[in-house]
């Protein structure tokens, strides 16, 4: 079944406020082999001239992922997700995330498309403090191979 492209436009969210912690912070840059001490120091990050320590750039796919499970999961897009592969991510920030951050995601479906047998679904999510401040804008490609 090939994606419903009446989903293209369609935003999701904004979802629950996340809270990024020191803790969770320490933790991705763990799992991802960071070694600095921007993430982990928090007099560190303060003499570099950040409020708290912060978060490595490719933290805020957690925040993205969870947004994006809702629009997975809507029985009209069509998606089978055991077929999806990832195509490609990529982060604009206006800044980094920082401990104290609380950030809502929003996402949209800015297209999708057929390439053979396989669907290309392209997505938008947005980062913003509860306050409304940009933080960093997720762009995804997830391509659902063919049966």
């Amino acid at each position: 079944m090939a994606l419903n492209k009446e989903f293209v436009g369609r935003v999701f969210g904004p979802g629950e406020p996340y809270e990024v912690s020191r803790v969770k912070i320490a933790e991705f840059a763990d799992a991802i082999g960071e070694p600095s001490e921007l993430c982990r120091d928090k007099a560190a990050a303060q003499r570099a001239g950040y409020p708290d320590v912060i978060a490595p750039p490719t933290l805020a796919i957690v925040i993205a992922m969870a947004s994006t499970a809702s629009m997975h999961s809507e029985p009209g897009l069509g998606l089978d997700y055991s077929m999806v592969v990832h195509g490609e991510e990529s982060f604009s920030h206006s800044r980094p995330l920082h401990a104290g951050d609380v950030v809502v995601a929003t996402t949209t479906v800015e297209s999708i498309r057929a390439v053979g047998s396989m669907s290309m679904l392209v997505t938008s999510t947005d980062l913003s403090t509860t306050d409304g401040e940009h933080v960093c804008t997720a762009k995804s490609t997830l391509v659902e191979r063919g049966k």
